[in-house]
């Protein structure tokens, strides 16, 4: 069956989304996970061309929205996978570049609120709280070793962090591709559950 006709009928119960998006984007053949490490690249190159801070974020951005799209919907009707992507792409850049177009510096002429912002101060800590508090429950419910692997993948800094993945790759024995793959999945998966946690409280 092609991938681009699979449906919620026709799919597993046991398959992620991961791996329906992995299926997806491989258009029919099995490239073991290359296909998304390609286009993954290609996007981050897209926002880096232009001029954005974050691009690897928004690239993950974007793959977690196409990967939404086909957990809710089940099919995604473009093609090939990766012209629906940069369709994605386009709104995560436009969505980026309003949001720090709002990140207005601080302007000493402009008039103080009169608003008490401890107020604000109080929502930010407590809403900060339970998104520390949620991470911390979720960490705890992966493996010991993918709990190690996820907090070292991110840990250091962004100038720091590609030396360190190939390190921990080399540590493991495996490529760097594989690495990424394996550290998406369980960023995947606590995404879901801190989503899953907030919700509950």
């Amino acid at each position: 069956m092609s991938v681009l006709t699979l449906d919620r009928r026709d799919s597993g119960t046991s398959e992620t989304s991961f791996t329906r998006l992995l299926r997806w984007l491989d258009d029919g053949t099995n490239s073991h996970g290359e296909r998304y490490l390609e286009i993954r690249r290609r996007l981050v190159a897209y926002f880096d061309r232009r001029n954005r801070p974050t691009p690897d974020a928004l690239a993950d951005e974007t793959l977690d929205r196409v990967s939404r799209t086909l957990e809710e919907s089940g099919r995604i009707h473009v093609t090939p996978p990766a012209r629906y992507c940069y369709v994605v792409a386009r709104y995560v850049l436009l969505e980026d570049i309003r949001r720090r177009q709002r990140e207005v510096p601080f302007d000493e002429s402009r008039p103080v609120s009169l608003q008490d912002p401890r107020a604000n101060r109080a929502a930010a800590d407590e809403s900060g709280e339970q998104l520390l508090e949620c991470l911390r429950h979720c960490l705890d419910r992966l493996k010991p070793d993918d709990r190690k692997l996820i907090v070292e993948y991110y840990r250091e800094s962004a100038r720091q962090r590609i030396e360190r993945r190939r390190e921990l790759a080399r540590e493991l024995g495996i490529t760097m591709n594989a690495l990424a793959i394996r550290t998406w999945r369980l960023r995947a998966t606590l995404e879901a559950c801190v989503g899953a946690c907030r919700g509950r409280r």
